[in-house]
């Protein structure tokens, strides 16, 4: 099988990596943080103009008709430079629902926009008591003449504070944890209705509470069947999990190159640390384990559009659990090597160990997919007559 990236893939990697290396240093990060959003607006417009949020919509909708493979590159490049920008909840959650179950009518008037810059969107699809299980939905939507109406509350919404509009999942048929019966709804971030309690996360990211009440939604703003929209949540999930893998790549890649520069420059006993062995075989277990990751994120990207949904499942499990394990391996390794200025504020290293560990509890976490991978029996999996 061929790995190697295109022509056009190439000048993609090279510009976001130079765009990310002149605009993005860990100062200006901290500067972009203390902006009112949490990010920068400024590198929101320069993402739109390099034609990063238009890249995995169709083409006829004025996007690029980009792949995984695509979005790997973007997200292990976003990865290296712990970017504040709401890429993931804009392009890949929110547009992924929009890819795979919107209407002509709904694609054409929102996704111009999503590549332009002018439209922000969050997915709202974890419940206080949900935890990892996308199907346990209490928020309601009751048919209203011929709209709908919801009620309930969402937890975690990534950048749903500063999202002009929100893709919430909500119960129409059944009871809690049903499969069947979930619906998307299209609404407005300030609709009549709708609070939001905006905070910051352990990574320096921003999410928010959002709860719902007597929300109207016009029948134009449901997404796909109100009670059959378990497949597609499903599928942007598994989408999301590929493009966590890469941006974890990025982070572990840029954790090992920090940390061995440290070993490199830090003296102690009159000598270098990384003189050391000890130290050495330590920066080489950093190692194995990033090439370890780096193998099951290709894995996940190659997987990601898979239309056998057992087969993207069980892909997707294995290559989350592998980056949580890396996750707690490269991370407690990268402190430890560093000692106790790894976790100040003031130095970068501590910043990638927060975000590989929130990369890991989002959409499951080693122990979780770990459990169901082994509930699909294995990655390995033979059919038995």
């Amino acid at each position: 099988m061929d790995f190697d990236l295109s022509e056009e893939q190439r000048l993609l990697k090279e510009s976001v990596e130079r765009l990310m290396l002149d605009s993005y240093g860990f100062d200006e990060r901290r500067k972009y943080q203390d902006e009112g959003p949490g990010f920068s607006e400024r590198m929101w417009t320069r993402y739109a103009e390099l034609g990063l949020l238009a890249l995995p919509f169709p083409e006829q909708y004025g996007g690029f008709g980009g792949t995984a493979v695509e979005s790997m590159i973007v997200m292990e490049a976003f990865g290296r430079a712990l970017i504040l920008e709401p890429y993931f909840a804009t392009v890949v959650l929110a547009g992924g629902v929009l890819r795979h179950g919107a209407s002509e009518a709904q694609l054409a008037g929102l996704i111009p926009a999503i590549a332009e810059g002018r439209l922000k969107l969050a997915f709202a699809c974890a419940e206080p008591q949900s935890r990892y299980d996308l199907s346990d939905v209490e928020t309601r939507a009751e048919k209203d003449g011929d709209g709908w109406t919801l009620n309930g509350i969402k937890s975690l919404v990534l950048h749903g504070a500063a999202a002009d509009k929100i893709v919430v999942s909500a119960r129409t048929a059944g009871t809690a944890r049903d499969k069947d019966g979930v619906g998307l709804f299209l609404i407005e971030g300030n609709a009549p209705g709708v609070t939001r309690r905006g905070y910051q996360t352990q990574d320096g990211l921003r999410a928010a509470e959002i709860t719902m009440d007597n929300v109207r939604v016009e029948a134009d703003h449901v997404i796909g069947h109100p009670a059959s929209a378990s497949p597609v949540i499903a599928r942007v999930a598994d989408e999301a999990v590929a493009a966590l893998c890469a941006e974890a790549i990025g982070c572990f890649a840029e954790m090992q190159v920090i940390t061995l520069a440290y070993l490199k420059t830090r003296r102690q006993f009159g000598a270098t640390i990384g003189s050391f062995q000890a130290l050495q075989h330590r920066g080489v277990d950093m190692f194995v384990e990033l090439e370890q990751s780096r193998s099951m994120a290709m894995y996940a990207t190659m997987m990601a559009g898979a239309n056998d949904q057992a087969a993207r499942e069980r892909a997707m499990s294995a290559a989350k659990a592998q980056i949580g394990q890396s996750a707690k391996t490269i991370g407690c390794e990268s402190i430890q090597l560093h000692g106790g200025v790894g976790m100040t504020m003031e130095y970068r290293i501590g910043h990638y160990f927060k975000r590989v560990s929130m990369i890991d509890t989002l959409f499951g976490d080693a122990s979780h997919h770990l459990r169901r991978l082994a509930a699909l029996d294995g990655l390995i999996f033979e059919e038995h007559d």
